[in-house]
């Protein structure tokens, strides 16, 4: 079968490979085999190239963490989907999805209703739920609250803006350059703040009226997680998800006192070992919201098999909206 490997550690550009001879992999205990027909692209895809994310899959590797495709087979303990259903799921490394058959985890794999199409569906599964998981049920958020979004533009940012609109509260968004501004204002953010040109405390302290942010969603890190220590409201939420900027921020435990807010962790795909029931609650709401119009999926940009090192290398240098997806197959 065709597929992308990465037979040693670096940029994607340089160890990505498109092969056309990759053995298809067979299902182990807990697995499920999915032709693949979409599979998004995330960050995380970047950094396992680099061998630089929290999991770190034996070389050689295929990248591509969420597809949407239909079961072909399944490994022994899996009675939750069968032969033939069309799924989105989270796949088994090393045998991810930039490829014509995946290994998907039983445990987060779910069937896609034929309202959601190939594209969104498999856009929906990291960012959506991450977006769930982390404001329901991490930062706790209530409709009164006020949410401060770094990187509001990007697959991860985005879902977290529609979420958070979709539950009721009012988002400020932070994004670096105009077009990405204007793309989180269109998704429901109230406030659009370019984090190039702007300051962000002062703009979040302005929109806020020096109260600040109940809940601050980071997923860049770095110099965005001070500021967001300097506009988050008494007893807020700094939900830390990424660190796209590169550099992995501390947290001065003297100024969560005195200031009485959190910071609280979210590695969303930890819920499939330790609480499964967790990620099917968040798909079940997350279908619910699209089928009752609440949530829109936005349509994602779309690419060929053979596009898909372009994307990924487009999307680890910050130059994308939205999500891309990786048309395998259809």
């Amino acid at each position: 079968m065709r597929a992308w490997q990465v037979r040693s550690h670096g940029s994607p550009e340089d160890v990505l490979d498109l092969t056309v001879d990759v053995p298809v992999p067979t299902p182990t205990e807990g697995q499920v085999a999915v032709e693949v027909r979409s599979c998004a692209l995330n960050f995380a895809d970047s950094l396992l190239c680099r061998g630089t994310y929290q999991e770190r899959p034996p070389l050689p590797f295929v990248p591509g963490l969420e597809v949407v495709g239909t079961v072909t087979a399944t490994g022994p303990g899996v009675g939750s989907v069968a032969r033939g259903d069309r799924v989105v799921g989270l796949t088994a490394l090393p045998h991810g999805g930039l490829a014509e058959v995946a290994l998907t985890h039983a445990a987060a794999t779910f069937a896609l209703p034929p309202g959601i199409d190939d594209a969104r569906g498999a856009a929906m599964l990291v960012t959506y739920q991450t977006a769930w998981v982390g404001l329901h049920r991490r930062a706790r958020l209530r409709p009164t609250d006020l949410v401060l979004v770094h990187g509001a533009a990007g697959g991860t940012g985005s879902a977290f803006v529609q979420v958070a609109v979709a539950a009721g509260a009012r988002v400020i968004a932070t994004a670096g350059g105009a077009a990405k501004v204007a793309r989180a204002l269109e998704l429901g953010a109230s406030v659009g703040i370019d984090n190039r040109t702007t300051d962000v405390v002062d703009a979040v302290n302005d929109a806020t009226g020096g109260r600040g942010a109940d809940v601050i969603v980071d997923t860049v890190g770095g110099d965005l997680f001070d500021a967001s220590t300097r506009c988050v409201a008494w007893e807020g939420r700094i939900l830390v998800v990424g660190f796209a900027g590169g550099r992995i921020a501390d947290a001065r435990t003297n100024h969560l006192m005195v200031k009485n807010y959190s910071v609280v962790g979210l590695h969303w795909p930890r819920y499939r070992v330790e609480d499964p029931a967790v990620l099917a609650d968040a798909h079940d709401n997350l279908v619910r919201a699209v089928h009752d119009g609440t949530l829109t999926l936005p349509e994602p940009e779309v690419l060929g098999l053979e596009e898909a090192r372009d994307g990924l290398v487009r999307l680890a240098g910050g130059s994308t909206v939205g999500k891309l997806v990786v048309r395998v197959a259809g």
